[in-house]
């Protein structure tokens, strides 16, 4: 037994990575949209500035997830073509 390989299947299933991709993305956005308003509290704003800081975090935090996924798909597409090729 010790010298033996043994094929191990997939640790989630796809719906557990469905999840667990979409708590990654609104942790992501969550993070960014917090350091807006962190920022703005922490240089003496008031309740306006503080939400606005929120706000524009959540903004820019969209904006960067929605670029980071296109990156990360054509990178997966591009891989995919080359495997594609050499079958």
């Amino acid at each position: 037994m010790y010298g033996s390989s043994v094929m191990v299947g997939p640790s989630m299933t796809d719906d557990e990575r469905t999840i667990a991709g979409r708590n990654l993305k609104i942790g992501f956005i969550a993070l960014v949209s917090a350091s807006g308003g962190l920022t703005a509290l922490q240089a003496g704003g008031g309740i306006g500035i503080i939400a606005a800081g929120f706000v524009g975090g959540l903004a820019l935090g969209s904006v960067l997830l929605w670029f980071l996924v296109q990156w990360w798909q054509s990178l997966f597409s591009k891989t995919e073509r080359r495997e594609t090729r050499r079958s």
